[in-house]
């Protein structure tokens, strides 16, 4: 399933009130927000309730006047996920009980936490779409699926890990120097 048809289920979802939605961003985009929150010293409850919130955060957005469909969701709830587990960090004691107080009082931040996460992920989607279709589905694999090397090595049947984690660098490089020169 495309983003935009992600985005088109998940936006008539919330708005008939429906779960599907909430079942479909967290399939999707739960694993970007739990790697994120225990890689800045959080525990997978945190992930979780970060990620409740975000969504929550997400379904009232969705109903300002104001909101694009178009737009991508993984953005929203990345950036919205990021912001609210970095403040926590700031603020150990920091809890979101009542999350329409946090949004409107903080809605210039998430905005814009929002924005900083679209900028970043289409300049990254820009360099990815630069580089070989092999190391599209490689670097698909390995950071977004979030593939070991030992799946890599099986799937792309490389003969040991060690030309797996060569092949990686490769790719990597590759999109390295698309980077340099823009």
């Amino acid at each position: 399933m495309n983003k935009r048809a992600t985005n088109s289920l998940a936006i008539e979802d919330f708005q008939k009130d429906n779960n599907v939605a909430f079942g479909v961003l967290y399939k999707k985009y739960f694993g970007y927000t739990r790697k994120f929150v225990l890689a800045n010293k959080g525990s997978m409850e945190d992930a979780e309730d970060v990620f409740q919130d975000a969504l929550i955060i997400l379904y009232e957005k969705l109903y300002e006047d104001d909101f694009k469909a178009y737009t991508c969701l993984a953005n929203y709830v990345t950036g919205i996920s990021k912001n609210l587990w970095l403040k926590k960090l700031r603020n150990r004691n920091f809890f979101v009980e009542m999350h329409e107080i946090y949004y409107f009082e903080n809605k210039e931040e998430i905005n814009q936490a929002i924005e900083n996460e679209r900028d970043y992920w289409d300049k990254l989607n820009d360099y990815i779409n630069g580089i070989s279709a092999h190391c599209q589905n490689l670097i698909h694999d390995i950071f977004m699926k979030n593939k070991d090397i030992e799946e890599i090595r099986e799937k792309y049947k490389y003969t040991s890990k060690h030309n797996a984690q060569n092949q990686k660098h490769k790719c990597v490089e590759q999109i390295r120097k698309i980077k340099k020169r823009r």
